[in-house]
């Protein structure tokens, strides 16, 4: 795998901001020699690729974007309660390695340290990331942000409300980063926030709610970015089973 694409972009946002960024961006991928600038599109395309503004991108090239975002925006909880925990730290870290291999490491948590040290304006990086990155890729990466919360023990408030401003500037809707938080932020009725739904809702409606939450949030919609991020959102997956059988033997259902 090469790094030119998100090293560029650590680069162009170091020095120009998020536009800079994906200025970069582009200009990394071209030293990767990973872009496909074709703009014919068949009912045979690629399942691994995806298109945006006439664009398409490569399993490569969603990888390398889920990365930087992932950094970014991960400075930004991680400075959410006004400390930079090694936890934390360590917490990205691992995923990075696991994810992306032992050869990303270095210079990922290097542009981590630098981003941690300035301000990141979610409500300029956050529309970007919705514009260039799929709905389904951007809910995997919110559910990974949220863990970093989790990373020492204790969510914060100041965490939550930074959360809640990332799902909201990446495009998710209200209910889905609900969800995610509420996977994590253990509240009373936290199973019902999960399967976005209230406790009112009748029993048909717990199953319905059930199947809907599976289907989207199935582990094959970010196939693209590779077993490891796969893995991962296999756990938001099983964390959304649990949901449903707390609820489900709350009520005695079958």
């Amino acid at each position: 795998m090469g790094y030119g694409k998100w090293i560029g972009g650590f680069l162009g946002w170091v020095t120009l901001g998020p536009i800079g960024a994906l200025l970069g961006f582009w200009v990394g991928s071209a030293v990767d020699g990973y872009i496909d600038r074709s703009r014919q599109f068949s009912d045979g395309e690629s399942s691994n690729t995806n298109t945006y503004r006439r664009h398409t991108y490569s399993a490569s090239e969603q990888r390398n974007s889920f990365l930087v975002s992932l950094l970014v925006l991960s400075a930004a909880v991680i400075k959410a309660d006004g400390k930079t925990l090694q936890s934390e730290l360590d917490y990205v870290k691992d995923f990075v390695r696991r994810s992306f291999g032992e050869a990303a490491v270095p210079e990922a948590m290097r542009m981590l340290d630098q981003l941690t040290r300035q301000d990141v304006n979610i409500y300029s990086v956050g529309p970007q990331i919705a514009q260039y990155m799929n709905y389904s890729q951007r809910l995997q990466l919110f559910h990974y942000l949220v863990q970093i919360a989790m990373a020492d023990g204790h969510f914060d408030k100041k965490e939550k409300g930074v959360l809640e401003a990332i799902g909201a500037t990446i495009g998710l809707g209200q209910a889905d980063y609900a969800s995610v938080i509420a996977m994590f932020y253990k509240e009373t009725n936290s199973a019902y926030t999960v399967l976005e739904i209230p406790v009112t809702a009748t029993d048909d409606e717990v199953r319905a709610a059930y199947r809907k939450m599976a289907m989207k949030n199935h582990p094959d919609k970010v196939a693209t970015l590779g077993p490891d991020v796969q893995k991962a959102a296999a756990e938001k997956f099983r964390q959304i089973q649990e949901a449903y059988e707390a609820i489900k033997k709350e009520r005695g259902m079958n």
